[in-house]
């Protein structure tokens, strides 16, 4: 609403000056619906606000500063991986240090959260249509989860499987949503279920749909197509611009993320975490029906009922691919923005690769490992390099390290190191950098020739000492003190018992 001396302005200009509604439109910048609201308005009375009354609870005051820790947190958060009432009330109930004590209801927890949530973040909440489903029917999709990995944050992807009827759900976490990520989340879930839903509804994602007619009928991808025909589902696609027809598993996204997902999980192994997920998800299905008032674990006795055998054979979900490696045996996938190393011997070769979600497996003639990394993600230029045959390579022919591709791949430190070692034993150097990198990996290696620099150590036995002393964790022994020896007078020599000893007789 206006100020009042601007409406009152507004008025003047209106009855004092006899200045038409459009003009005073015109003139003040307002909309001519405003300014005739203005003018036409015949109650002026001060309204009065109604605030709503602060809800005491005496039982919640404790805990009120640990929630808006969580609420206040979850801003470096995405919008979707956020904390909700329930999950607030359930690590309330179940973690250590609050569960000994908390005894408040989720009606008081649930008012308070949505109150700070409302100050902080001013969310809403909208409604949802419900639909009938039959039992075995499943719904599948993605969703945005990040989680951290060995310490390092990643911008992960969930898959969720929803089933309708009885409204259980299992997720799996992956680093993206490509096809590797989806077959392997449909896989571990039909095996951890011990079978196969008849029906699964997706949305037209590029991962299963290569293309869509003018009739209507999904070109599906060849891989996609194998999947489904060994596992014996029919899969039904939603509409163009239609993922509310698979609402049961838009929901299933966000309850997976809120309940399983907050806060940001932490761990070593992601299949492992993946493991515990589906336990998770199968704990999850003790509680009661949100309208059909069962548990949801009888509902889904008829689900599981309703569902395909395994098949026999186990299938391959990893993909397959030739690539041709460059003059220094580098391949490059998606589109050139992910770099792999190969080895030198490989370079300009067509080389077999094997792609799963979380890795780069590269095969060579024989269909043997040649080396595997782990799989990059992302829109970035980024390269992973194995550099223990590179360098191998190099200690081969020392002389020719300067002019060598090798050389300019290398980082500016190890070069460095290479030229003031040029009066030495080069080759062994470079062995032993390529020892260091085989047993500790190359950014330790790396670390080491950095010190080495900075202590003028330009050999290779410095450096193993150098790299002892900064990773293998060899505590530094005190000076030994020897205790006073007794003293001892001298005994005359006797030559023909020393003569015996040694066997030598006179």
């Amino acid at each position: 609403m206006l100020a009042m001396s601007k409406q009152k302005f507004i008025r003047e200009l209106y009855y004092v000056n006899g200045k038409s509604i459009t003009e005073i439109a015109e003139n003040s910048g307002h909309d001519r619906k405003t300014v005739r609201k203005i003018v036409n308005r015949d109650d002026w009375n001060e309204p009065i606000s109604s605030a709503e009354p602060e809800h005491v609870t005496p039982k919640l005051e404790p805990f009120k500063e640990t929630i808006d820790e969580w609420l206040i947190d979850d801003k470096r958060s995405k919008r979707k991986q956020r904390h909700t009432s329930k999950r607030v009330y359930d690590r309330l109930s179940t973690e250590e240090g609050t569960r000994e004590t908390f005894n408040c209801s989720y009606e008081t927890v649930n008012a308070y959260v949505k109150k700070r949530k409302a100050e902080i973040f001013g969310e809403r909440l909208e409604g949802s249509i419900p639909l009938e489903h039959k039992p075995g029917e499943a719904q599948a999709d993605f969703g945005a989860a990040d989680y951290y990995e060995n310490g390092t944050l990643r911008e992960g992807h969930h898959f969720n499987i929803s089933f309708p009827y009885s409204n259980k759900g299992y997720p799996q976490l992956f680093p993206g949503e490509n096809t590797e990520c989806l077959l392997e989340g449909l896989k571990n879930i039909f095996e951890h279920i011990g079978g196969v839903p008849p029906e699964i509804w997706f949305d037209n994602a590029t991962t299963m749909v290569a293309g869509v007619p003018k009739d209507g009928e999904r070109k599906l991808t060849e891989r996609f197509m194998r999947f489904k025909e060994h596992y014996g589902f029919t899969a039904i696609f939603c509409n163009l611009d239609a993922g509310n027809e698979k609402g049961s598993v838009e929901g299933k996204v966000g309850y997976h993320r809120r309940n399983m997902l907050v806060p940001i999980p932490r761990f070593e192994s992601l299949g492992e975490y993946n493991r515990y997920l589906l336990t998770l998800a199968d704990a999850d299905a003790s509680r009661v029906h949100y309208r059909k008032e069962t548990l949801i674990e009888e509902l889904y006795a008829e689900d599981s009922a309703s569902l395909i055998p395994l098949p026999r054979n186990v299938f391959d979900t990893a993909g397959h691919m030739s690539a041709r490696a460059d003059k220094y045996g580098i391949i490059r996938l998606e589109e050139g923005k992910h770099e792999y190393s190969t080895a030198p011997r490989y370079a300009g070769a067509t080389v077999t690769v094997r792609l799963t979600s979380t890795s780069v497996t590269i095969l060579d003639e024989s269909g043997e490992i040649l080396i595997t990394h782990e799989r990059l993600y992302g829109d970035k230029k980024a390269r992973q390099m194995n550099w223990i045959p590179y360098l191998e390579q190099l200690a081969r022919r020392p002389r020719a390290v300067k002019y060598s591709g090798i050389y300019s791949m290398l980082p500016p430190v190890v070069n460095e190191y290479i030229d003031k070692s040029k009066g030495g034993d080069i080759s062994a150097v470079v062995r032993m950098i390529a020892e260091l990198t085989k047993r500790a990996g190359f950014e330790s290696a790396t670390a080491t020739v950095a010190q080495a620099i900075s202590h003028n150590a330009l050999d290779a036995d410095s450096l193993m000492a150098l790299h002892r002393r900064l990773f293998m964790d060899i505590p530094e022994l005190p000076p030994l003190k020897h205790p006073d020896l007794p003293h001892l007078d001298p005994l005359p020599p006797d030559l023909a018992r020393y003569s015996l000893a040694i066997g030598r007789g006179n």
